[in-house]
């Protein structure tokens, strides 16, 4: 009789661990298709951020150009209209820059030097003409290294977006071949 009773119960035992086996697999695909979705959410907002990324520097190198460029031009203008000889574009005379400010105060103001005479002034625009190019330079130098760093953190978001594809292209085909041995196990 206790063959019988043990021949009984390997059977329903069977049925019970072919069940948990097959909850079991049931709960792994359930969880492979949710970390799927995962990771396709995690790239879609990663390809948004980069792509957002993007327009955000675009605009603020564009922001900066054109405010170079109106400061290069309104420099320009008011140093053109201070100019006494068209062909020395570095010469100041006290004659222009009175006619042009009327007091010493309101062209100390305009530019920003701190004299306290017209031939100080005079002297020191006359000087710093050639320091003023000479300024210029570092700064374009600084805009060429973000635009330099801005490419670098270009390639390295690309970078991410290729890594993350690749997991994600891993664990679909890891799943899969997950799902093929599952079914072995329930059949």
């Amino acid at each position: 009789m206790n063959e019988e009773s043990d021949i009984r119960i390997l059977p329903e035992n069977k049925k019970n661990l072919g069940n948990k086996v097959r909850e079991i697999a049931a709960q792994l695909r359930q969880e492979d298709a949710l970390q799927i979705k995962a990771t396709s959410r995690i790239l879609g907002a990663a390809a948004k951020i980069a792509i957002n990324h993007d327009r955000l520097i675009a605009e603020v190198v564009d922001m900066v150009q054109a405010d170079l460029a109106r400061q290069s031009a309104e420099q320009q203008s008011a140093d053109s209209d201070l100019l006494q000889e068209k062909g020395n574009p570095q010469s100041y005379t006290l004659a222009q820059l009175k006619q042009q400010f009327g007091t010493l105060a309101k062209a100390k103001t305009h530019f920003g030097i701190s004299v306290r005479s017209w031939a100080d002034l005079i002297q020191k625009l006359n000087g710093s003409s050639e320091q003023k190019q000479a300024d210029s330079e570092p700064m374009l130098e600084r805009l060429q290294q973000i635009e330099d760093e801005i490419k670098m953190i270009r390639a390295d978001v690309n970078q991410i977006l290729f890594l993350l594809k690749q997991v994600q292209n891993l664990k679909s085909s890891g799943s899969d071949n997950h799902r093929e041995s599952s079914r072995g196990w329930g059949s």
